[in-house]
């Protein structure tokens, strides 16, 4: 495969589904003007606008407006260029040299340069600042800037997705300045080079950006190479999904995100709305077992709760059909999903489900919940993000079916920190979670126990399924590097160490006025080419 890959300006505009707003749009961009956006950014109480620091989605839909990268993700899910105009990959796959763009600056007048992603990337390595965004660097050994325009990337070995990666909000270039000036605080003082700065926040309600006049160095999948048309760009977090919709319906704000399922319908057929969808690009909503913890450490009980679910039905229900079933922990647009592959790879069985159950010696008691040695088949489903993307439905929609195999749900409802700390203990039976990425490294970050954080959702620790992610991470060829990943996957489903729910189709639905909003490769919303035509 070439080591040097240089592109000219493309145009290549996401690819998503929109429908309602019938009347034709007027067509010169116009600028002016404020856009309010609800937010679905769920019950948080702060901000953490730093993009180093930050996995929650919710957040990282903001950093695209604030903070560039260094590549852009193509609608192919090749890499092109952004702030890095080119490089060059040494044969051995340990050393990745960056041409770079020369007329960037950062909002706080400071320059971009081979200094600055240096900085960028020693930040994240350091241990002390134990930021978020650390394994997307994975085997990072150092840089070095050859020159104002160029830098050198040194691995301690191969690492096949970070290219890939380079594309993450998670590695949006920060003002190194601005972390010397801010420290700890930086997230509450974002500075980078996107197309809005940060004007201000109120903590936990609302953050407001306003246009940095100075942009010229859009990606190529830009509708337009210079500064955004909105004067301001205002996101307020509505976290209750009925208040949000009624804050789109009455005006109070221009655009919305995670409609409920019942509203996306009803707006697909009102010509007073654009409702627009694309795949989040993620690491699918799984529920997770601790397979850590007794009697979640045997396969056969575990399967026991795997057959007891009937997924098709919790999706339907709960989804109404605007959101497909998840077979595999990867979406299905992920490069090496087995989505399709592991379809009806297992089925709802209850029956075989009480058989197990009965073997193990779990013998239905009081109430219908089996017991054994006097205890109660009882599982303890940890959360703190409440009913975002509908999963507290979905987690009681589960409840009612485990319950007729005698499994007992509980929800244990905690703040962040509680529940951080209760995954990290392993003092819980299940829990639930995603993870957007690009690349299925994902995968390694929730399965390798030494590549991921002791508060994982995943307490897999399975030699076969290490190996896998070990040589993947490696692997340069494509195919095989895909193989690997099949692998993986499967065996996940197959011992049931996690138990794929449903595939996320992130959803904006916006008034008629707004005008060039558009949902990027990754699955997140774009503001720069967005306009007000009223």
């Amino acid at each position: 495969m070439p080591t040097r890959r240089q592109f000219g300006l493309l145009v290549a505009g996401s690819v998503l589904a929109v429908s309602g707003a019938r009347g034709q749009a007027p067509a010169a961009p116009k600028s002016g003007g404020e856009l309010v956006f609800g937010l679905d950014g769920a019950a948080v109480v702060k901000f953490v606008l730093d993009p180093h620091n930050s996995g929650f989605a919710p957040h990282n839909r903001v950093f695209r407006s604030i903070f560039d990268s260094l590549l852009v993700l193509l609608p192919d899910q090749s890499v092109g260029p952004w702030l890095a105009t080119a490089w060059e990959v040494s044969p051995d796959q340990t050393s990745y040299t960056f041409k770079l763009r020369t007329d960037v600056t950062f909002h706080d007048g400071t320059r971009f340069d081979a200094a600055a992603v240096k900085a960028n990337l020693d930040r994240i390595k350091d241990p002390k600042n134990a930021l978020v965004a650390l394994p997307d660097i994975g085997p990072y050994a150092g840089s070095e800037a050859l020159g104002d325009d160029t830098v050198r990337i040194t691995l301690s070995e191969p690492f096949a997705p970070l290219l890939r990666n380079l594309t993450k909000t998670t590695l949006g270039i920060v003002s190194p300045a601005a972390v010397a000036t801010y420290g700890e605080t930086f997230g509450q003082n974002p500075v980078g080079t996107g197309p809005f700065r940060f004007a201000g926040l109120t903590q936990g309600t609302e953050i407001r950006l306003a246009r940095n006049d100075d942009y010229r160095w859009a990606p190529p999948t830009a509708t337009h190479p210079g500064p955004a048309y909105l004067d301001q760009l205002t996101f307020k977090n509505v976290p209750e999904e009925a208040t949000r919709v009624a804050a789109l319906q009455s005006g109070q704000v221009h655009a919305a995100d995670g409609i409920p399922p019942q509203n996306i319908v009803a707006l697909q057929s009102d010509a007073g709305f654009r409702v627009l969808q694309k795949e989040l690009l993620n690491n699918n909503y799984t529920l997770y077992l601790n397979v850590a913890k007794a009697p979640w450490d045997d396969e056969e009980i575990r399967q026991a709760v795997q057959l007891s679910l009937d997924i098709d039905t919790i999706v339907r229900v709960i989804h109404l059909g605007t959101q497909p079933r998840a077979w595999s922990p990867l979406s299905p647009s992920i490069f090496a999903s087995n989505d399709k592959d592991l379809a009806k790879s297992w089925s709802h069985d209850p029956g075989r489900a009480a058989q197990i159950l009965d073997q193990k010696g779990w013998i239905p008691g009081e109430g219908g919940i089996r017991q054994k040695d006097g205890k109660r088949l009882t599982i303890s489903f940890v959360d703190t993000q409440g009913n975002r993307e509908k999963r507290l439905d979905v987690i009681q929609l589960a409840r009612r079916q485990l319950a007729k195999s005698g499994i007992e749900l509980t929800i244990d409802s905690q703040p962040a920190g509680t529940y951080t700390a209760k995954l990290a203990s392993g003092d819980y039976d299940l829990s639930g979670a995603s993870q957007f990425a690009p690349d299925p490294d994902v995968l390694r970050r929730l399965h390798l126990p030494e590549g991921r954080a002791r508060s994982s959702v995943s307490k897999v620790d399975d030699p076969e399924i290490s190996q896998w992610l070990k040589a993947g991470f490696r692997e340069a060829d494509p195919d095989r590097r895909a193989e690997l990943y099949r692998q993986v996957q499967r065996k996940l489903v197959a011992k049931a160490y996690a138990i794929p729910v449903y595939v996320l189709l992130y959803t904006i639905a916006a008034s008629e006025d707004v005008n060039g909003l558009t949902i990027d490769t990754h699955g997140f919303p774009e503001f720069q080419g967005a306009w007000l035509s009223a």
